[in-house]
């Protein structure tokens, strides 16, 4: 079963360099769990409603996580 994390992070300027949010992932402010696509979607909408976010300071992320491989291997 495919989870969701829906994830609330601070903005932050961009490096030199550019983002990499492997090596360094912007500061978390929330995350939240969901177990379908459509309550992320509906948890972000919520998220996406706050000020920072709508000020550009805050962005909003839904992450697939736990994702099976679709043909599976025999």
């Amino acid at each position: 079963m495919t989870r969701f994390l829906v994830v609330l992070t601070d903005v932050r300027p961009p490096a030199g360099g550019g983002r990499d949010e492997r090596t360094s992932p912007e500061r978390r402010r929330q995350v939240v769990g969901a177990h379908s696509r459509e309550a992320a979607d509906r948890i972000a909408g919520a998220f996406m409603a706050l000020g920072m976010v709508r000020a550009g300071r805050q962005r909003v992320k839904v992450i697939a996580v736990g994702r099976r491989p679709r043909h599976p291997a025999f």
